[in-house]
């Protein structure tokens, strides 16, 4: 289920990513929070399995923590599964050393991949 708590801690995972980065594009970005989408439906338990993904959230980010940036979040089998169980999908946060996260700073879009 999104909410305000899961908006929190994603918030604090992207801050910690984004310091622990050896991408020097990205390394001294800040999240300065999360906003779901603006219309519910794309976070409906049908729009989420069948599209596999949530977009249309915002993300203030960036040196200043206040550049707007479009984030789409891509569900892996798990964080489906637990999300049309309404189970809290942050246990599907992958690991920093994999591929799951790729910052397009020139669009402002942040692209996450949950397992």
């Amino acid at each position: 289920m999104l909410d305000k708590e899961f908006c929190d801690f994603l918030e604090s995972k992207l801050e910690e990513v984004f310091v622990n980065s050896p991408d020097k594009k990205i390394n001294h970005f800040w999240c300065d929070g999360i906003l779901l989408p603006p219309i519910e439906k794309y976070c409906s338990k049908k729009f989420v399995n069948d599209n596999r993904k949530i977009g249309m959230l915002k993300v203030f980010a960036g040196l200043t923590g206040q550049d707007e940036y479009e984030l789409t979040m891509n569900f892996g089998s798990k964080a489906l599964s637990r999300y049309a169980r309404d189970i809290d999908i942050s246990e599907c946060w992958q690991e920093m050393e994999s591929n799951w996260l790729e910052v397009d700073i020139e669009n402002k879009k942040i692209t996450i991949q949950l397992c």
